[in-house]
């Protein structure tokens, strides 16, 4: 499988508009891949609170038709990052779209869990109760977002589900970067699964982006890992590595607690 990590730059004198322009330029050049992810909250920064209200759009908004036609026109499964989603019935949410090569809607994944204690995007945004994953022709991804990295149950779901490969936009600040490799090697080695972590670069709502979007195997091997700035991190890895791992160091076979209701004395 080939992936491409798309670590796009949210520049805040760019329009929205030009924004979706480029990143959906940037997903035609990778036609040949076979996924293709974006970050977190591209269109408008994960860290601009305010123009979550402003610029939060209905789940088949102008996000969605641009990038399914993107992915479309490059023959790929684009995994497009997070948007400001509103639903017309309730609060705003931090979405996930995931389209097919012929530019259907294969998923959408309300983040989780949300940042911010008691301001920002966890007083902002509702949370998404669903954990999603993905099947495609050769594995099957389950879906995170961003500050879901702390939390090893949700991944764990995910891979009681199926998921074989993790695939994670984010929006991480540069000041936790250590803890964005930390965690992401973690997930990959405790779930025997690979983890493709897509963060953003530059600097939004004056918090500068770690960026170093990074592919880890099952063995917790970093197979690539971007620099701080806007690039493409390419790589190719074999899907069937985690059922050779599986196999080879069963430890998920191991389980107990999380299988039966807990114990109390």
């Amino acid at each position: 499988m080939r992936a491409s990590l798309i670590q796009i730059a949210v520049d805040e004198a760019e329009s929205v508009d030009s924004r979706r322009r480029r990143a959906a330029s940037l997903v035609r050049e990778q036609a040949g891949a076979d996924l293709v992810v974006l970050p977190e909250l591209w269109t408008t920064g994960a860290f601009a609170y305010e123009e979550f209200g402003r610029e939060a759009e209905p789940l088949e908004g102008p996000t969605y038709e641009t990038m399914a036609k993107a992915a479309s026109d490059a023959g790929v499964w684009l995994h497009a990052g997070s948007i400001p989603e509103r639903d017309p019935d309730g609060p705003l949410y931090n979405t996930s779209l995931v389209f097919s090569p012929s530019g259907e809607l294969a998923a959408a994944y309300r983040k989780i869990h949300r940042f911010g204690f008691d301001k920002g995007e966890a007083v902002l945004m509702g949370a998404g109760r669903d954990l999603v994953t993905v099947r495609l022709p050769g594995a099957t991804l389950g879906l995170g977002t961003c500050y879901d990295l702390r939390f090893p149950e949700l991944f764990r779901g995910l891979v009681d589900a199926g998921a074989e490969v993790l695939v994670l936009p984010a929006g991480w600040p540069e000041r936790r970067r250590a803890h964005w490799t930390l965690l992401a090697q973690a997930r990959a080695v405790e779930n025997q699964a690979f983890v493709l972590a897509c963060g953003t670069a530059g600097t939004h709502a004056s918090v500068p982006q770690a960026g170093h979007s990074i592919v880890v195997d099952p063995w917790g091997e970093v197979l690539a890992e971007a620099g701080p700035g806007e690039e493409v991190l390419t790589v190719e890895f074999d899907p069937a590595k985690v059922t050779a791992t599986r196999e080879q160091f069963p430890a998920l076979k191991d389980r107990v607690l999380g299988l039966e209701p807990p114990r109390h004395r």
